[in-house]
């Protein structure tokens, strides 16, 4: 069982991933953790690397082969990452989690201990960095929600509310292909 979650900053991927990854005792492969891990290593902030990722794309497609190989090698765990539906082709489940601009904004505020209008402009900035990115390296649209199975908004839901959700969309899954049902078309 494969899951992958993704979503804009500040919208709750890595807690609901956390979560979900503790409840199912499975492993958690997290792109944002691995960029902040790249980030820390040489001492930048995670806008100041995505301006390098603008120019060089060896970081994104690092991050990639890296999730690519857990992809390959494990059967059992939960991707995060803004892409991951895109790189783990065989999930059982892929998810997407969204909240408002405003509401993640206040999140990352509070997280990363910053001044609401700092938190606002560095998540503007990170979007735009990443959507030409994609767009330019892999020629997708990662705002595109057609991969996905499950949208939620993170805004109306707790994070063990939103984990909760996905598991009981897991037991239906197992339930309806152990009874051999069809699915809608």
């Amino acid at each position: 069982m494969k899951i992958t979650i993704g979503g804009p900053p500040g919208s709750g991927t890595t807690t609901v991933a956390r979560i979900l990854a503790a409840r199912l005792n499975a492993k958690l492969i997290s792109a944002g953790e691995i960029f902040r891990q790249i980030a820390a290593e040489r001492g930048l902030s995670i806008e100041q690397l995505s301006e390098i990722a603008e120019q060089d794309e060896s970081l994104d497609r690092e991050i990639d082969r890296r999730q690519q190989a857990y992809a390959s090698s494990l059967q059992h765990a939960v991707f995060e990452g803004r892409l991951s539906a895109f790189f783990v082709k065989d999930a059982t489940l892929k998810i997407w989690i969204k909240a408002p601009l405003e509401v993640r904004a206040k999140r990352v505020a509070s997280r990363d201990r910053l001044k609401y209008e700092e938190a606002l402009s560095a998540i503007k900035m990170r979007e735009h960095s990443e959507i030409k990115r994609y767009e330019r390296y892999y020629r997708l649209n990662p705002n595109d929600l057609s991969a996905y199975d499950i949208v939620i908004d993170s805004s109306k839901f707790t994070a063990e509310d939103i984990a909760s959700l996905i598991l009981h969309a897991l037991e239906r899954l197992k339930a309806d292909e152990s009874k051999g049902k069809e699915q809608i078309e």
